[in-house]
């Protein structure tokens, strides 16, 4: 049967194979819904829903796919995902049988806060005020350290006893050598002597004397072997020594002569009559007096 509106029939026409190319049947136009027969009213030349339509075979061209070999797609279930392939034991994959389904999550509701009670607020201080501010005092200036002085060379002392006394000058007297005699006069003194002593010579001779003829003198005099010098008896100043009181003679060596000194005061000086005073290597004091201290030193 003919749609009214085209002269074309319903059925594709057979064309017969070309052998310059491929030619594709032409398209028969959209059939009128109108004119539309019922299924029961085809054409009994239309191909049966069990019979497949044959299509003329193409020949075979470069890149194009053999339509014998091509699988329909399957179509996928919409809206599910493909399942994953789950290969059995196989080291790192789940074992089907021990996979848990999810467990629907549960909305968490949040801890209610812990309202601990209001502590009151501790009372406020008064501020205290500072302490002034006192002024720096400046450092102190350092002051040097004072010059070591050198210890003196310890010089011998004797204490205090009864005459004779005697001391020994190993290396003879010497330029400004000192010796300070303290002690004290007896009450009923008469004499005391003091001698320098070289061998048996006598270098210096010092005789203080309380009542020679009424008159309180000192004697000094040297005397070799057994024969003694010219006396001196004058006086630089007063007679020095009283009985029952203390003295302080010191006694100064010089390249020249003896100096002597009695209680702070210049008494006498007698000049050197054995000249090698380095040979004088002792000293005695005799008769009345006590002696405190007998003490050696060297001037500067």
């Amino acid at each position: 049967m003919s749609c009214p509106s085209s002269g074309q029939q319903g059925l594709y026409p057979q064309n017969p194979q070309q052998s310059a190319g491929t030619v594709w049947p032409g398209q028969p136009c959209q059939p009128c819904w109108s004119c539309q027969p019922n299924q029961a009213s085809w054409p009994v030349n239309q191909p049966s829903a069990s019979t497949p339509t044959t299509w003329p075979v193409q020949p075979t061209q470069p890149g194009w796919p053999n339509p014998a070999t091509i699988q329909p797609n399957q179509p996928n279930q919409p809206g599910w995902p493909n399942p994953p392939t789950i290969q059995p034991n196989q080291p790192g994959w789940p074992n089907p049988a021990t996979i848990q389904p999810n467990q629907p999550i549960q909305p968490g509701w949040p801890n209610p806060p812990t309202v601990q009670p209001a502590q009151p607020s501790p009372p406020i201080q008064p501020a205290q005020p500072n302490p002034p501010i006192q002024p720096a005092q400046p450092n102190p200036p350092i002051q040097p350290n004072p010059p070591v002085q050198p210890n003196p060379p310890v010089q011998p002392t004797w204490p205090a006893q009864m005459v004779p006394f005697n001391m020994n000058f190993p290396r003879g007297i010497y330029d400004k050598l000192m010796l300070t005699i303290r002690g004290q006069i007896k009450p009923d003194a008469k004499m005391f002597t003091i001698n320098f002593l070289r061998g048996n010579d006598i270098a210096l001779h010092i005789n203080p004397r309380f009542n020679e003829g009424g008159k309180a003198i000192v004697v000094r005099n040297h005397k070799l072997g057994e024969r003694w010098g010219k006396e001196e008896r004058e006086l630089l100043g007063p007679f020095p020594f009283m009985p029952g009181h203390h003295f302080e003679m010191k006694i100064l060596c010089t390249f020249t002569e003896f100096k002597v000194v009695v209680n702070n005061t210049p008494t006498f000086e007698f000049k050197h009559r054995i000249r090698e005073v380095n040979q004088i290597d002792r000293i005695n004091i005799l008769h009345d007096v006590t002696l405190t201290s007998v003490n050696v030193d060297t001037l500067p």
